[in-house]
């Protein structure tokens, strides 16, 4: 694996050589540029200057106005924060990109953006990479053609960071996740929209995640809590609470064979090999395959025979599900598989209940045939139901008894950055099940 240090040197000779050669697209002999075209060939020169230039503390303030950028943006300097207008107001818009991939790529600590939007990005459309002290604030990313696989994989996304916060943000049309934190430690993903992605939120590989008071909606799958093998690290210990998640019924257009191409269509929130975690006092309504499923590596969908690091845990353990708010979904599958299922157990106008669980669990790990407490799968939310599809034994035993589910684990703790500080009131549901613990 590159060190920081390298990558931040790369990106520093790269931008070097981004700054040297023309920075705007060719034109026609003759051809005279227009004044927008001037005004945003300006822009980028001055910005590409600022990036290159911008030493610890400074503040890159972009004004309003839309501005076409045809190159990749870098910027590898600590302690710098740009800045927009707002994410209506300032909008730099790559769907004339012809050098690089993402829109912008920071390899840098106490980084902050805000208050603008990248729009049509090749690919990822902001990448932080190895940083600390992350804060990504009121950024919009769009791809403005709509859910579409030649779209950009990544909308947000901080990986291999510590102490991240991302917050109201909107972000539409990524092929892979509007929003993704991956193999990261200490992170908050508070107040954003995701609308019109593979997956809407993501949380990967990480370890220690607040997810709350976002709304997810026409996505393919609306939160995703993952953990994928050969990894440096493995992910647990992720709340995802007070969101409203709801009609992710958007047509999977993801990549084929990469792992969110096997989402299905109507997914709410999906657990997948991921443990300890908590979903609570969401809103999570008319997802059409369910509501919550939770599944091990083995039945995702995009399992291979692949070598996997021996240290891989494939199963998710340790899942408490609680005081959600539920109605609708589960009326029209998108699997086969499950299209069956839901017609043969419930009927033509019946639904698949709230929680799907595939039901495969570590064999090494049962006591007497059953998991131990603290690495059960508990449900506390009153009538909602559950349905075990026995995957493991080819599902021969399909169950909706919710009685072996019915128990409760240890809550997890508030997630806290020490740089941010809530107004008063915020995350009071946090703070109240931080003390119950």
């Amino acid at each position: 694996m590159k060190t920081a240090a390298h990558i931040r040197g790369i990106a520093g000779v790269a931008l070097a050589l981004v700054l040297a050669t023309a920075c705007s697209p060719e034109k026609k002999a003759g051809e005279a540029d227009s004044p927008q075209a001037s005004a945003s060939a300006d822009f980028q020169k001055q910005l590409l200057k600022k990036l290159i230039s911008a030493k610890p503390g400074d503040v890159i303030e972009l004004p309003a106005g839309n501005f076409s950028l045809n190159r990749s943006l870098s910027l590898n300097v600590d302690n710098v924060t740009i800045r927009g207008a707002g994410m209506d107001k300032t909008i730099l818009s790559f769907k004339d990109q012809i050098q690089g991939a993402e829109g912008l790529l920071v390899s840098a600590s106490n980084f902050t953006i805000e208050d603008l939007a990248l729009e049509d990005t090749i690919g990822d459309a902001l990448k932080v990479n190895e940083g600390e002290n992350i804060i990504i604030r009121n950024i919009r990313v769009e791809w403005t053609n709509g859910p579409a696989t030649e779209n950009g994989a990544y909308g947000i996304y901080p990986v291999q960071t510590q102490n991240t916060l991302v917050e109201g943000t909107v972000v539409k049309g990524a092929s892979d996740a509007g929003i993704y934190v991956g193999q990261s430690k200490n992170v908050i993903v508070r107040n954003n929209r995701a609308e019109y992605n593979v997956a809407g939120i993501e949380i990967e590989n990480t370890i220690g995640a607040d997810v709350y008071d976002n709304v997810a909606t026409n996505n393919t799958g609306g939160i995703l809590v993952f953990n994928m093998p050969n990894l440096p690290q493995p992910g647990h210990s992720t709340r995802v609470f007070n969101n409203k998640v709801f009609a992710n019924n958007t047509e999977n257009f993801g990549h084929e064979g990469t792992p969110v191409a096997s989402v299905p269509a109507g997914s709410g929130i999906v657990i997948n090999s991921n443990d300890k975690v908590e979903i609570f006092n969401n809103e999570i309504s008319d997802n059409d395959t369910a509501n919550i499923i939770v599944s091990s590596f083995f039945t995702a969908g995009y399992y291979s025979d692949k070598s996997t690091q021996e240290s891989f845990d494939p199963y998710p353990e340790a899942i408490y599900i609680y005081d959600n708010q539920f109605s609708g979904g589960g009326e029209s599958p998108d699997h086969l598989e499950l299209k069956a299922l839901k017609l043969a157990k419930f009927g033509l106008s019946g639904s698949l209940p709230d929680i799907l669980w595939d039901g495969v669990m570590d064999d090494a790990k049962m006591v007497d045939g059953e998991l131990p407490d603290d690495l059960k799968l508990c449900v506390d939310n009153g009538d909602a139901g559950i349905i075990n599809v026995d995957a493991a034994n080819g599902f021969k035993n399909i169950s909706t008894d919710i009685s072996p589910h019915r128990c409760s684990l240890k809550k997890l703790p508030q997630i806290v950055l020490e740089f941010d500080q809530p107004a008063i009131g915020e995350n009071d549901v946090a703070q109240t099940e931080a003390a119950d613990a």
